[in-house]
């Protein structure tokens, strides 16, 4: 059984191993934001949004583009919205020590 250290680099390490928190998101190093998808509710939140844009993309750009973009605008706050609630830790902006 391995005994867990603390220190400055705990946390770090809690995040790569994707402790249970209920985090989609882990937090980028360096600057503001969520990083990649750690659960699968994340990959799902950003293959859906990928999904839908693709297909508005292909049907709606070009024939109605007020709508199109009031769609992506809608959509896209919706992700940034949930990702940011999901993401371990929150968004702030990081320099790569936390």
């Amino acid at each position: 059984m391995r005994k867990r250290e603390d220190g400055p680099d705990a946390n770090r390490r809690d995040e790569a191993n994707g402790s249970d928190d209920g985090a989609w998101f882990a937090p980028k190093a360096f600057g503001y934001g969520a990083g990649l998808p750690i659960a699968w509710q994340g990959w799902v939140l950003i293959g859906v949004y990928s999904a839908v844009m693709i297909v508005l993309v292909n049907t709606l750009a070009k024939s109605h583009p007020v709508l199109f973009y009031s769609l992506t605008a809608v959509l896209t706050a919706g992700l940034i919205v949930l990702s940011a609630r999901h993401t371990r830790g929150g968004w702030r902006w990081r320099w790569g020590g936390d």
